[in-house]
Parts: structure tokens; sequence; C-alpha cells
């Protein structure tokens, strides 16, 4: 295998390119965008867990947990490599309010993760600007958060210095080269580039592409709308969740709050409606925010998938297609394990983890 196209500059093709590269695979990554990284990975929150890790089944919590360990050292190598931190901020997490506590409770239990019931006034007297009227108080303290727009801004920076690596920009794809029963690279507005091998992994893009060889991939755009508040740096602490919605705080004082949950299409515009249902949950958890400035407001579409279970491996009736899609709300904390389990596939090296949940076989329409 001597050289890869990666369709996608999201988070899951940048970080599969990295580790390919690493191994001195020769990569072209292809972004349709102007710019990699502006899509879901740019728009998320960045909480490396998923939100509710219990109601997921064992092949989301067996990548997460890969994944946990693997961001502060990756983080640290990146920021000495280019100068950028992805600043993974290890803050912990508050559950408030939880109507399947017990179930968070005995998944803890069985997987061996810190979590815990606390008494709310602990919770409180850690987060004294949490709002009143909360009852329960469920914590994990180790997880943290990574600033996503730093860390694609940080990957291309690593990318773009490694000499077997070309970042192609504004190149959509629009389908793939087919030879003898093989995919033997893609089709692109500026013209064909081929490869021994080709990966899709461009999030809720992902189906439309796979349609061009009539194939139905249940992978569909998924709109989330945030908000940003520019707060004191040691304003909020923790991060806080409550009725679905969450509050993530960064270094320097901005906080986070999200997200809706739409099936839209392709439409990314925010709206007014999602504007103010995310300034109430802002208030209801923070009550100080009804004074603090909105700076931010903006939509990404996730790539929704049954059950959150991505797609990674080889398309077995199209050999040399790879796909890496299909993370839905977990794109940033699924991608260092799913990045891992393909590369050590496509080199037939022992995987990180059982690769049979994700395999693309009869998974597919």
């Amino acid at each position: 295998m001597n050289r890869v196209v990666i369709v996608g500059g999201g988070v899951a093709g940048l970080l599969s390119c990295h580790l390919l590269a690493a191994k001195g695979v020769s990569v072209v990554l292809l972004e349709s965008a102007e710019r990699v990284g502006r899509e879901s990975s740019w728009a998320g929150g960045g909480i490396v867990s998923p939100l509710y890790p219990w109601r997921y089944s064992a092949a989301v919590t067996a990548l997460a947990h890969w994944s946990q360990d693997f961001y502060p050292g990756f983080a640290r190598q990146l920021l000495e490599d280019t100068g950028v931190d992805p600043e993974v901020h290890v803050t912990g997490l508050y559950w408030l309010d939880l109507d399947d506590e017990a179930e968070a409770l005995a998944w803890a239990a069985r997987e061996r993760r810190p979590l815990f019931s606390v008494d709310i006034a602990a919770a409180y007297r850690d987060v004294p600007v949490l709002g009143g009227g909360f009852g329960r108080a469920v914590h994990m303290p180790g997880v943290a958060n990574v600033r996503n727009p730093r860390l694609v801004k940080a990957l291309r920076a690593s990318l773009a210095a490694m000499p077997n690596v070309e970042l192609r920009e504004h190149c959509p794809v629009t389908g793939f080269i087919q030879e003898n029963g093989q995919i033997r690279g893609v089709v692109t507005a500026g013209g064909e580039i081929r490869a021994d091998r080709v990966v899709l992994a461009a999030g809720a893009w992902s189906g439309e592409l796979l349609r061009t060889l009539g194939l139905e991939l249940p992978v569909e755009p998924v709109k989330g709308q945030m908000i940003l508040y520019k707060c004191a740096e040691d304003f909020l602490p923790s991060m806080v969740l409550a009725k679905g919605r969450y509050a993530i705080p960064r270094r320097d004082g901005h906080v986070l709050i999200g997200s809706t949950l739409e099936y839209a299409g392709f439409d990314k515009t925010p709206t007014d409606v999602a504007l103010e249902s995310l300034k109430a949950s802002a208030e209801e958890l923070l009550p100080a925010l009804k004074d603090a400035e909105v700076v931010g407001h903006w939509a990404g579409l996730r790539p929704g998938s049954p059950e959150g279970i991505p797609f990674i491996g080889e398309l077995p009736a199209h050999p040399g297609l790879w796909l890496n899609c299909g993370h839905f709300r977990n794109g940033l904390v699924l991608a260092p394990a799913s990045c891992q389990l393909l590369v050590d596939l496509m080199l037939g090296r022992e995987p990180i983890i059982d690769p049979a949940p994700y395999a693309p076989a009869g998974r597919l329409g």
C-alpha cells in the first residue's frame, strides 16, 4: 500500500491521515470546503466522553475508553510539534437530576469507571454558580474537554509539516474510480486522483458519496446548534449537564451551551427559536449567564447513525474502499480509537479492539 486518498477533512479524516503518514504511507487528504475541520469537528463541544455513556452499547464504550486515555499525551505532542495547544481541559462533569441514575451507577461499577453519586451540596460547593432547584448529582471527576477548533488547527499544522502528506482543500469528490471490481481512486472537479486505497471519512456527507456506488449508508445529517458566552476565567470550574443540555468551560472563560438535535437535512442555518431555547437552558443551569453576552451562535451537522456506532473497515463489495464515518454525537471522543482501529486493519496489524461491531459488512442497504 503506497498511496491512500482520504475523503473528508474532519477530525476522523485528519487523524486517520496523521496515523497513516506516521507509518510511512503516502496520503492525499481531500476536503470539499475551503478549509479542513470546519464542519461538525469545529461545531461540537469537545467533551471527551459520550454525554450519557451508560446509554450506549459496548461498541461505543470500547472506542470511548481507549480515546479518553489517548488525548492528553497526543495534545502535548501536537503542542510541541506545532505550537498550537488543543487545550485538553480536565474539569470533571456533573449530571444533575438524572432519570436513570441507577443505570449510570450500575454501568460505572460494571465498567470500573470513576462515576459516583454525590450529595447535591457538594455539587453546589464545587460549582457555586449552579442554578437552584437541583436535587441530585452524579459526578465523574476525570472528564476533560478538548477545544476542538484548536485541535483541528493543530492537526492541520502537523500534517502540513509531513513530507508524505498532501492536503487539498476546496476539492469536492464526486465519485470513485472502479477498475476490475476494485476502487482505485476518486473523481474530483479537477480530475481523477488515483490511489491504492480510499478512505471515506466525510461525516454527514458520506452517504451521499456512497450512493454513487448504489449503496445506502444509514448515515444522515443531524443538526446541532450551540451558543457561546464569554465569562471570567474562573466562572465555571466544571462541566455540568441537566435535561439534555450542557455547559462546557474553556480555559479562557468562554462557556459553551449545547445543543439542539434537529433532523433538517443539510440545512445549517442557526435559528432564533434554538437561540432562545439554548439561552433558557443556559440561564437555568447558570443564572449568572442572564447578564452575559452571547458571543457566538452556530449550527453543525452530526453524522447520525444507528445506535451511534461508526462504520470502520473495508467494504466487501468494493475492495479498496474503506469507511471511517457515522460517529453521530461522539466524533471527537471516538476519533482516536476509530482512526487507530482503521489504520491497524489497513496495515494488517493486531487491532486495538475487536473490529467486528464496526465492520460495514451487513450494515449497509
